[in-house]
């Protein structure tokens, strides 16, 4: 039987991303020239170009004033908690519906966005952290990721206050994934939700989880040992144990530990053994070393959807954190509706399953899909007014 083949356009990807985004976020028209089409042409222009709204306003011919258009998001956009649903239910709208079926590996994480101004309202709105980019406050989100066949649907995303406590964060994210009917088979967590807060709510609500255990204690070098967590970094073969961790309440939780030790044969210069230290529990039975460490290291493509977020991500200096959550959400429907498309469109499907190949069309070419077909629409401000000729 011979097989019907479409073209894709970059008409119909912004068709689609358009209606997506409209159908949940639901922004309203401000005006004859501030129209909703004309809000998320400019926002995608934005995203695409890795820009400020100021700086697509001003590159695209036919296009309000970037006042005009701040104005007209403020105006219809709802508060945060409203917008963090809706973005949360876009993020869900093309999810396959394979992801519901079955119980699915959940990767979570925390994003910083380095920020280096002052709060709007609230002193909460800006999180604390460790240097990074020359400062200690950022605007912090968590996301919640599942990963088929090499593609990653962001399946959750939640904005994080300053103090607010990390089991919290993972609640929220849990509900909001269920309500997607996406069921966690075990949650990938990053080290810094190794606390003993996370681990109990985790084992209470007994989700299986695995993620590093940070090594705290005496080094190995001190004259009387290491201790704490640092006696796994010892070990020079795997292994299996038990340790218990005590926080500043004196609340314990006990995990079971997974002891995975390599050879570095010299990479990065570096020779000797190198322990790996994995934390689990809520059920979790890993069958082997390798599978701890490999199934963990499938979580390290939840780095490459950071690093594409960057590329979509709309730059701004303001301080309003609204305007900063609807950036970064746009960044990740638009990355969510690329992967639909390679596994929906363009993903051939024979015998055996679904053949994605994300080489067919790079996020970067779509993205660049969505700015041709901005400037086409609205035309391109190519010239200046100059104060000489160059031919005087």
């Amino acid at each position: 039987m011979r097989h019907n083949h479409y073209t894709l356009t970059p008409a119909a990807v912004r068709a689609h991303a358009q209606f997506l985004c409209q159908k949940h976020l639901r922004l309203a028209d401000h005006g004859p020239k501030c129209t909703a089409g004309m809000l998320w042409t400019i926002l995608f222009y934005a995203a695409c170009r890795i820009s400020s709204i100021a700086a697509a306003c001003k590159a695209l011919l036919r296009a309000p004033s970037d006042t005009a258009v701040h104005d007209a998001l403020l105006a219809t956009l709802p508060d945060t908690h409203e917008l963090q649903r809706r973005a949360n239910r876009a993020l869900q709208g093309d999810l396959p519906k394979v992801l519901r079926r079955r119980r699915q590996p959940l990767a979570i994480d925390l994003h910083l966005v380095p920020y280096h101004g002052q709060p709007l309202k609230d002193p909460a709105e800006v999180y604390r952290s460790q240097a990074k980019s020359g400062t200690c406050s950022f605007h912090a989100y968590a996301t919640a990721y599942v990963i088929r066949q090499g593609l990653r649907f962001t399946v959750a995303l939640t904005w994080v206050k300053r103090g607010e406590p990390l089991r919290d964060v993972v609640r929220r994210l849990l509900q909001q994934a269920a309500k997607a009917g996406v069921r966690p088979r075990y949650l990938l967590l990053d080290r810094g939700f190794c606390s003993v807060a996370v681990i109990r709510y985790l084992q209470a609500a007994r989700y299986a989880f695995l993620m590093p255990l940070p090594l705290r204690g005496r080094k190995l070098d001190h004259p009387e040992g290491p201790s704490g967590s640092r006696v796994f970094g010892a070990y020079k073969r795997s292994g299996w144990s038990s340790y218990t961790l005590t926080d500043a309440k004196k609340r314990k939780a006990t995990v079971r530990v997974c002891v995975k030790c390599r050879n570095l044969r010299g990479e990065r210069g570096k020779h000797g053994r190198q322990a790996l230290v994995y934390a689990y529990g809520g059920g979790l039975q890993p069958s082997s070393y390798r599978w701890v460490k490999e199934t963990y290291r499938s979580r390290f493509a939840i780095e490459t959807t950071y690093r594409q977020l960057q590329q979509a991500r709309i730059r701004t200096s303001t301080r309003d954190p609204l305007l900063r959550l609807l950036y970064v959400a746009v960044a990740l429907i638009l990355r969510n509706v690329w992967v639909w498309l390679h596994w929906q469109v363009l993903a051939p499907r024979r015998g055996g399953g679904r053949r994605v190949d994300t080489n067919r069309l790079t996020f970067r070419a779509m993205l660049l899909w969505l700015q041709h077909w901005a400037e086409a629409c609205l035309g391109v401000r190519d010239e200046i007014h100059a104060e000489y000729s160059m031919w005087t």
